[in-house]
């Protein structure tokens, strides 16, 4: 797994489309000067707030997913020929534990994916860790009402079975013929020396630092979150000294060189992508509340009442503007306020933590582009026709 290599026609095409931008983009014009603002504040607020504590702790367990995990217990669990709903709920649970934004659970996707995991239940791994996030919903029952709150979690949890399964069974043929390849391939897994109880603790202590650094507060609304909140640094802290522990006892030199060159193959092939779909994001849409090349007010105008359009629309910006988890709510609250349709509003809260920009450039590295596009365009119909049906009744 090395970085990907593009031939010379590629590189004095990519040379020639950078020249071109750089060429017509009128630079001197005011809201463009200051979109290229926001591009790079929204990056700054990125790298601050996300890369540390988020995407790096996110690369190092996709990393030791892939070099210490056993490739058959992925399959039995996640593989193509895994029971169905013991596949599918597993995807969902875990990836509802995480608690993590779009961008922080693609490594932790890319990790199982490529150790056998069936398309459908990556897939469904990679929409729920956003998607069913539990704080998410919890807040979204207390600001936006039982309704919609309750409407948010049932929607989540149906949708990352059906994009799951629709995924598997549209390219049920390349997957399978995938896995072959990569069992002809499958080297050492690590685990002859490492009892399940040592994995379970060894990957349990970095599940733990990346979902205790980014606990985020719940602004009164629950006090026993808030106290945990408030002492999340000492639980990282906690689970970072069981981390060195393990890693000090039951792990060779040579392993941990492995793991660690696994992470930085991840980092090269995620990170740029990232960067690039960052700063795209803020150039186009720019921070929450604030005004980039695309002016706010279109989206507002766009999202009112309930028609198909009004979904559509709502679920298509949400899948292409960048939310860190929980901004989301205040998002969404602010854009009900300023005329936002109900329906729009649960199209909006699908799709938007699901996807960003920069996912759907990851994922279209790993999966390439008809899958991708796949995956976008179910995310949206799905989302769409949920916030129609939801508008209609409500």
């Amino acid at each position: 797994m090395g970085v990907k290599e593009y031939s010379p026609n590629k590189k004095i095409l990519l040379i020639i489309g950078v020249f071109l931008v750089i060429f017509f983009i009128p630079f001197t014009n005011e809201r463009v000067a200051h979109a290229i603002q926001e591009a790079f504040l929204m990056l700054s607020d990125y790298a601050h707030e996300h890369v540390l504590l988020c995407v790096v702790p996110a690369l190092f367990i996709a990393g030791s997913i892939v070099v210490f995990l056993n490739q058959q217990s992925v399959i039995k669990y996640l593989g193509p020929s895994a029971k169905k709903i013991v596949a599918y709920s597993v995807a969902s649970v875990s990836g509802a534990i995480l608690a993590v934004c779009s961008c922080t659970v693609l490594p932790l996707f890319k990790g199982i994916y490529k150790k056998g995991a069936g398309l459908g239940p990556a897939i469904a791994f990679l929409y729920s860790g956003p998607a069913i996030n539990i704080l998410a919903i919890i807040l979204s029952y207390k600001v936006f009402g039982w309704r919609l709150g309750i409407s948010r979690m049932v929607f989540s949890i149906v949708f990352a079975f059906l994009i799951g399964i629709i995924m598997q069974f549209l390219f049920r043929k390349e997957d399978e013929k995938r896995l072959v390849d990569a069992r002809l391939f499958q080297g050492n897994d690590g685990q002859e020396e490492r009892s399940l109880l040592k994995m379970i603790i060894f990957m349990a202590s970095m599940i733990g630092l990346l979902v205790f650094l980014n606990w985020a507060p719940s602004k009164g609304s629950f006090p026993l979150w808030d106290v945990m909140y408030k002492g999340k640094y000492y639980i990282s802290g906690a689970f970072a000294l069981l981390l060195i522990y393990s890693l000090v006892s039951w792990f060779k030199k040579e392993e941990l060189k492995e793991w660690v060159g696994a992470t930085r193959d991840f980092a090269l092939q995620i990170l740029p992508l990232l960067f690039i779909g960052v700063l795209t994001a803020g150039f186009l849409l720019g921070r929450p509340g604030e005004e980039a090349l695309i002016p706010s007010r279109w989206v507002s105008m766009l999202v009112g009442g309930n028609s198909l359009t009004a979904n559509f629309f709502a679920s298509l910006s949400g899948a292409f503007m960048y939310f860190a988890t929980l901004t989301e709510i205040p998002i969404v609250q602010g854009l009900l306020g300023s005329g936002m349709g109900s329906g729009p509003a649960l199209a909006l809260l699908l799709a938007g933590p699901s996807l960003s920009l920069p996912s759907i450039l990851v994922i279209g590295g790993e999966l390439g582009l008809k899958k991708t596009a796949t995956y976008v365009a179910l995310v949206v119909l799905f989302s769409t026709l949920a916030g129609f049906v939801y508008g209609s009744f409500m």
